[in-house]
């Protein structure tokens, strides 16, 4: 799925979110320069390594951190962040999160959790009503039975499944789910992946999944952004970036999985302080093509080390922010 003509729901530009360093150190630049896209009914996977700067992207896209530049538009209308239009946008763009124990409090029934969001935004409904659907929806029948248990009475599966219940019950058009299976038996995985996507095809939800796992991505997603040290190196449909990938980090990512029929690249080192981003391509430091000496055969080398690819627009058409892929392509 590609990103209808119409525009896209969410749309981020240009968008800087710098840290302030500690002890007179430089400002961290954990996100730099993005521009991503999300569609009506698409479902986006961010992936790259822990640390690249995922979890503050998606965090900034929800108007929980608030941008050093660039801007954010929901519908063609651009993010305010005072505390009413923050409020109201939190009712349309809902987070999820990691941990289903660390979201729910367990002084709370169900119940309870469900119905916060409702009476946070004044729901003027039946109350009742609304968190039967939402628990119904995402698979906890009936609802009433589940109505008064805490969260030290369910399953992991069932947590998350309350966690989501809990977003949808504002009925939303945007779940930001950061690593949503992640603390899931494998078992259970499926199971809540097939609810994301079955909510998606019901209530023609769109989200931004957020995760370091390729093969989630591949099951879940209809587009993929992969991020490396604050920057979108690779996007495209998820079967093209996934099966015929074109940076030489998504290969390395990909080439570790248990299915890959390549031989694993591994990544020296640590991905690079974002107070100190190298010049040139910021992977360069890491590249096994530039290691390799293939991009010295190709005459790029320098290019590497001293000049920045071109930012990704982040609309829904492939492409690749570097040297060597674009002289590929040109050959």
């Amino acid at each position: 799925m590609t990103t209808p003509a119409s525009g896209p729901l969410l749309s981020a530009q240009g968008l800087h979110v710098t840290f302030p360093g500690r002890h007179g150190a430089r400002p961290a630049r954990v996100v730099d320069g993005v521009e991503l896209d999300i569609g009506a009914g698409e479902i986006v996977a961010l992936v790259g390594e822990s640390g690249c700067g995922k979890t503050t992207l998606a965090r900034s896209l929800l108007g929980l951190v608030r941008p050093a530049g660039g801007s954010i538009s929901f519908r063609g209308k651009p993010l305010e962040y005072s505390s009413r239009a923050l409020k109201a946008y939190r009712k349309r763009a809902q987070l999820v999160l990691q941990d289903p124990s660390g979201s729910l409090n367990p002084r709370h029934t169900v119940y309870d959790a469900v119905a916060e969001g409702l009476r946070i935004h004044g729901h003027a409904g039946d109350e009742r009503a609304a968190v039967a659907s939402a628990l119904s929806r995402c698979g906890l029948r009936p609802p009433e039975r589940f109505f008064l248990r805490y969260p030290h009475e369910l399953s992991g599966g069932q947590r998350q499944r309350v966690v989501i219940a809990g977003a949808l019950v504002l009925e939303p058009e945007l779940l930001v789910a950061d690593e949503p299976v992640a603390s899931l038996d494998a078992s259970v995985r499926g199971e809540v992946l097939a609810l994301l996507l079955r909510l998606r095809a019901e209530l023609d939800l769109s989200a931004l999944v957020v995760t370091h796992d390729l093969g989630l991505a591949w099951n879940i997603a209809d587009r993929v952004a992969v991020m490396y040290l604050g920057r979108i190196v690779e996007t495209g449909g998820v079967e093209q970036v996934l099966t015929a990938p074109r940076h030489p980090y998504t290969q390395a990512l990909l080439s570790v999985l248990p299915e890959s029929r390549t031989d694993p690249v591994i990544l020296t080192g640590e991905p690079p302080d974002p107070s100190r981003v190298p010049s040139g391509c910021r992977f360069h430091v890491r590249c096994q093509v530039l290691a390799g000496g293939e991009a010295d055969r190709a005459g790029i080398a320098d290019a590497c080390r001293t000049r920045d690819p071109e930012v990704l627009n982040g609309g829904g058409e492939a492409q690749v922010a570097c040297h060597w892929a674009r002289t590929r392509a040109a050959t």
